[in-house]
Formats: C-alpha cells, structure tokens, sequence
C-alpha cells in the first residue's frame, strides 16, 4: 500500500472538503503518520473515512474518531505553542500526538490499561515527549480536584475524544479565561461539535459548528432526556 498517495488522498478528498482549511493543520496530518497509531490489523483502514476499534474490545466505545473528525476539531480549538492541553480518551494516542506538535504540554488521561500502554508505546514511537499519557477515568472525581489542580490544571484547552450527554461544569471550571473546551455532545442518531469558551470567571461561550456522531465516553453522566 502506498501510504503517502493514501494520506494524501485522505486530505483532500475527506477533509479539505469537511472545511478544514488551516493550512497549518493540514500540514500537520500530513507529516503524522496515522497509520502507526491504528491496530496492525487496521493499517489497510487508516486513511478511511471511519471510526476504528481499538482493542481490546471490552467496550465497544473504545475507537479512533473519523479523520475528518479529528482534524475539524484541531481546527476549531487553535492550539498554540505556549498551551496546557488536556485530553480525555486517548486511544491509540493519535489526538494526543496531533495536540502535542500544536501545545506546550498534554495530558492526555485513558480508563483502559491497554490502551494506555498502546499510547505510551505510539507516542514514544514517533517522538512525542510533551504528551504524558495517565490511566484514569476522566469523569471521576470532577468536583474534587480544585480547579484542575490534581491533573495540573487549570488548562488553555481541553479534548473530549468521544461523546458526552452534557459537559459538566467541574470539567469548565478546569478552564483558563480564554480557555476553550471541544466536545461532541447530544445523543444519537445526530450529535452536535460543541465549542465552549470561558470569557470570564463565570462565564462562558458555547458554538455547535457542525453535526457528527461519536461513541460515548466512558462513566460520564447520562441525564434522563425527558421532563414530567
């Protein structure tokens, strides 16, 4: 398989025409190589306009985001040189290595031993040292960390790498001023990639850009969707 004519392929026929335009990003996917960071099983897969499983299977949330997906919300966050990213869901590490050649630092937190040895692995692999990859469920323990404390935060951007119901507001409160946090949120059969900025200590400033569906994150709250 010719992996640069495929990686090619897959910026201008996936994600050029999904409105990533930053030519900064797309210079970025097009020296990762994301055919490392897929299951061996996958490589044939890695350029294609899914998500990928990640073993081991034990949840069947567990995957690579769709290209396209990924790099739209590169896009949308801004990442720069001087920024403290964190990430929840890592996976096989790709996000965490794109967040890391745009930031400062990333943490980078992963629920399944696995995969955080399948990261650590990917990112050592491809040269990657400001990405620090922790085993935790990010959604424990939200109202117990003092601001971000715990994890070293505050931060300037947070990544949720999956699904949620609803963003909780201790994950906000990790936020800088300025900060920006990039989730998708909603509920199947169309979710939508929500963009909130935290413009002062109080406040905070959401944009939905555009519409997608990902797995749900694991352990994160699930509101009941109907009122009495």
């Amino acid at each position: 398989m010719n992996y640069e004519q495929a990686r090619f392929n897959m910026i201008e026929q996936q994600i050029r025409p999904w409105e990533v335009l930053d030519s900064q990003v797309l210079s970025l996917l097009a020296v990762m190589r994301r055919e490392d960071f897929v299951p061996p099983a996958c490589k044939a897969l890695a350029f294609s306009d899914m998500q990928i499983p990640l073993p081991p299977q034990k949840n069947a949330s567990q995957c690579m985001l769709d290209p396209k997906v990924e790099a739209r919300i590169l896009q949308d966050l801004g990442v720069q040189k001087h920024e403290k990213v964190l990430e929840i869901g890592t996976g096989s590490g790709y996000m965490a290595a794109l967040l890391a050649h745009r930031a400062q630092q990333v943490i980078t937190l992963e629920i399944e031993p696995a995969l955080v040895d399948t990261a650590r692995n990917n990112l050592q692999k491809a040269g990657i040292y400001n990405a620090e990859v922790r085993q935790a469920d990010g959604a424990a323990g939200l109202g117990t960390t003092g601001g971000g404390s715990a994890l070293g935060g505050p931060f300037d951007v947070i990544v949720l790498s999956g699904s949620v119901a609803e963003v909780p507001p201790a994950l906000l409160a990790q936020l800088k001023v300025g900060g920006r946090l990039s989730a998708i949120v909603g509920y199947e059969p169309m979710m939508r990639a929500t963009l909130i900025t935290r413009v002062g200590a109080d406040a905070f400033r959401t944009t939905q850009g555009w519409d997608t569906v990902a797995p749900r994150l694991l352990n994160f709250p699930e509101p009941s969707k109907f009122t009495f």
